[in-house]
């Protein structure tokens, strides 16, 4: 059986674009109280040392020196398999959000074989619909009427399920099979992408519309590397033989 630590290291904890140091370093003293040790933080820099290692205090201070760093989002989950964003805002064309709880229980069993990214937003305007395309499910806190968790209240809510949640189901999980990693699936969408395109199934003004319903699609199912690359060599079989020029030229954009 695999041992708690083991699975808790396949969990990683991802700050996008945050707005203030002390919160990095309190999530990195939160993740590391429940055991996990593998943080990224994703902006366009860095910030300064100090009063990140401050707020984690001496004990987590290892985490923000041993920190993972990138530019871009979809960079830093390249390696992912289960992608989890965090978010208080319901919107439209959305994956149905679930609570912390919930998602625990969905994901525990993909700790085995799966690494695991758990994403949260600036602190003043959270993830953008362009971070969330990236993600497989939605976590959402449930609160009363007057919601106002700041990201480190966030942080430690999900940290402190995923940790209860091992320590108390550990024995009943059945591993889940290995995904596709979300390198993977980025590659398989700019493919699926390139052709509708090249067939007009979509134009520029649909693009986004029809590519965020295909995602949600396949955020339902279960997809393997192999499945992924199937799904690949088909579009690109497709490219290579299909001809512009043999389009109807009558025919209107869905």
């Amino acid at each position: 059986m695999t041992t708690q630590p083991a699975l808790l290291s396949q969990l990683a904890i991802v700050l996008v674009r945050p707005k203030y140091a002390g919160n990095i370093g309190a999530t990195a003293r939160i993740a590391w109280n429940m055991g996990i040790n593998r943080l990224i933080v994703v902006g366009d820099r860095l910030p300064e040392r100090e009063p990140m290692a401050q707020m984690a205090t001496h004990k987590a201070a290892h985490l923000i020196d041993n920190l993972e760093f990138h530019t871009t989002l979809e960079e830093a989950l390249s390696p992912y398999s289960v992608i989890v964003g965090t978010t208080a805002r319901r919107g439209r064309q959305r994956i149905i959000e679930k609570s912390p709880r919930e998602i625990v229980a969905a994901v525990l069993p993909q700790l085995s074989n799966n690494r695991v990214a758990l994403i949260f937003g600036p602190e003043d305007s959270g993830l953008t619909n362009e971070d969330l395309k990236h993600c497989h499910l939605l976590s959402a806190i449930p609160t009363a009427d007057f919601s106002s968790l700041n990201l480190a209240q966030a942080v430690a809510i999900h940290c402190y399920e995923f940790y209860y949640g091992l320590v108390h189901s550990q024995k009943d999980l059945m591993p889940a099979p290995r995904l596709a990693s979300s390198f993977e699936l980025e590659s398989m969408y700019s493919h699926l992408e390139e052709s509708l395109t090249r067939i007009e199934f979509m134009g520029e003004k649909s693009r986004i519309y029809w590519m965020n319903n295909i995602r949600q699609f396949f955020a339902q199912t279960t997809l393997s590397s192999k499945d992924t690359n199937i799904i690949r060599k088909v579009c690109k079989k497709f490219l290579l033989k299909y001809n512009p020029q043999d389009t109807n030229p009558n025919k209107s954009e869905f």
